[in-house]
């Protein structure tokens, strides 16, 4: 199965020649056509976690001078990277070392009886230890002056001798989290709910582009896993074309599927806090990043091409604001499984998640 790719450009054109920033409602000047691409956004997010999408906003250029600039930062040896670590705000600003971050399905039991009832096929390489994973985390957006979680929202910390990264990770991180509102709005409309529902809620969030490294000369065999089954705490993910494939997502119904992004395209993936407010009708997408036989084919590729053996994904994790709440929106309050989402800080949830992976202190049960 090949995920559709949805082009976002009719509703960007409508968005900027209707929408003057007024309270205008603006999802009753929808025509026909706006409302169905509206309605698929909805659809796929809810019956597959995943969506692939063009924006004209986003080139191939920018994705390539990210990645590009990422490889030479991932290759700098591991007591350069150190330089950037800051274990105590929780690994929320500057470097993660491989080997620090826990897959959620190592260290939740409720998952792991899960994972064994599925059929062998679409079950996830099982890891054996943290992930042999590094990550930089970038702050993109604005920050609230007044906030209850100032580890969530500390400053961005940049590494020595790269005088351009400021700037890329500042424009690429932008132009993602543009697509994402494009995408929270249109999913809001096709939820039948207020255009701006989620946009509002993101307003000042801690935003982060947060690219991973994996050593391909290291961890380049068949079956090795990067980042184990898991799903993410944010609101959604989006990531730009890697140059080496591994990722894979399960469908709502179980069926496992690797993920194949098209030249030009944008993967987004649903996260925990679009759970929350949909209570459930939207659930939080499922994945991993292993070795594979198309990963191994990119890397002699690559070998032969003299490139980088640096996987590097262009991750953006897009939030609500720490000091919001989480609870079901509209008529998602009615839902009758909205009892299972109670009513959190967004904060305050996303510290409880980082503690059960172990980015935060000690490792907690998220009720």
């Amino acid at each position: 199965m090949e995920l559709p790719v949805l082009d976002l450009s009719p509703y960007l054109e409508f968005s900027a020649a209707k929408y003057s920033g007024s309270s205008a409602n603006v999802e009753n000047q929808l025509d026909a056509q706006l409302k169905d691409l509206c309605s698929e956004v909805s659809r796929i997010l809810r019956e597959t976690g995943a969506l692939l999408v063009k924006d004209p906003r986003c080139s191939t250029t920018d994705n390539d001078r990210f990645i590009d600039m990422m490889e030479k930062y991932f290759e700098k040896p591991d007591e350069f990277k150190l330089l950037q670590e800051r274990p105590h705000l929780h690994y929320q600003v500057g470097v993660t070392p491989e080997g620090v971050e826990d897959p959620r399905s190592l260290v939740d039991e409720d998952m792991q009886q899960k994972l064994k009832a599925m059929p062998k096929k679409h079950q996830p390489i099982t890891p054996v230890g943290p992930d042999p994973k590094w990550r930089f985390m970038w702050r993109v957006g604005s920050r609230p002056s007044n906030t209850r979680f100032k580890e969530l929202n500390s400053d961005p910390v940049m590494p020595e001798g790269f005088h351009e990264w400021k700037e890329t990770m500042d424009s690429w991180g932008y132009k993602m989290i543009s697509a994402i509102e494009a995408v929270a709005e249109m999913a809001a409309i096709g939820f039948e709910l207020p255009r701006d529902v989620f946009t509002s809620l993101m307003h000042q969030g801690p935003h982060l582009l947060a690219p991973t490294g994996s050593d391909l000369r290291c961890y380049g065999q068949e079956g090795n896993v990067f980042a184990g089954y898991h799903y993410d705490l944010n609101f959604l993910t989006i990531h730009g074309r890697s140059r080496f494939p591994g990722l894979n997502i399960w469908l709502r119904n179980g069926q496992k599927v690797e993920v194949k992004v098209p030249v030009g395209c944008l993967l987004i993936q649903t996260g925990k806090q679009l759970e929350w407010l949909t209570a459930g009708d939207c659930l939080a997408g499922m994945h991993e990043v292993v070795m594979s036989n198309r990963t191994i084919e990119a890397i002699i590729l690559a070998q032969h091409q003299n490139r980088s053996l640096w996987r590097v994904s262009s991750t953006l994790f897009a939030h609500i604001a720490s000091d919001a709440v989480l609870k079901p929106l509209g008529h998602f309050a009615d839902s009758p499984l909205s009892g299972k989402y109670s009513p959190i800080c967004a904060g305050e949830f996303v510290e409880k998640e980082l503690a059960v992976i172990n980015l935060k202190g000690k490792k907690q049960h998220i009720e």
